[in-house]
């Protein structure tokens, strides 16, 4: 029992100094990148859901407003205008489910 402890903990401890590493990795890439940077002076906003967010949107130009992002991450219900009256038609949830998570 006492070898099976000591194994599990050695891969525990292995698998720590990988995550380790991960975490010096995201937070280089998020100094280096301008689009990170911005997104990290978000209150709430951490390094890892920057380079999440910044990898999957890039610099954001696709939307013209923060809301249609909302939209596309299925935050919102979507809106369809006809004749001038708006609708929401229900929370999509288009986009990645990934970034809904965190």
């Amino acid at each position: 029992m006492q070898k099976l402890v000591s194994d599990l903990m050695l891969e525990l401890r292995e698998l720590d100094t990988r995550i380790a590493a991960f975490d010096r990795e995201f937070a280089e890439l998020s100094r280096t990148d301008e689009t990170m940077r911005s997104l990290l002076s978000i209150p709430g906003v951490g390094v890892i859901n920057a380079t999440a967010i910044g990898t999957a949107i890039g610099d954001g130009s696709a939307f013209a407003k923060a809301r249609d992002f909302a939209e596309w991450l299925g935050l919102v219900p979507c809106q369809v205008t006809t004749r001038g009256k708006p609708r929401l038609v229900g929370i999509t949830k288009r986009g990645s489910s990934y970034l809904r998570i965190y």
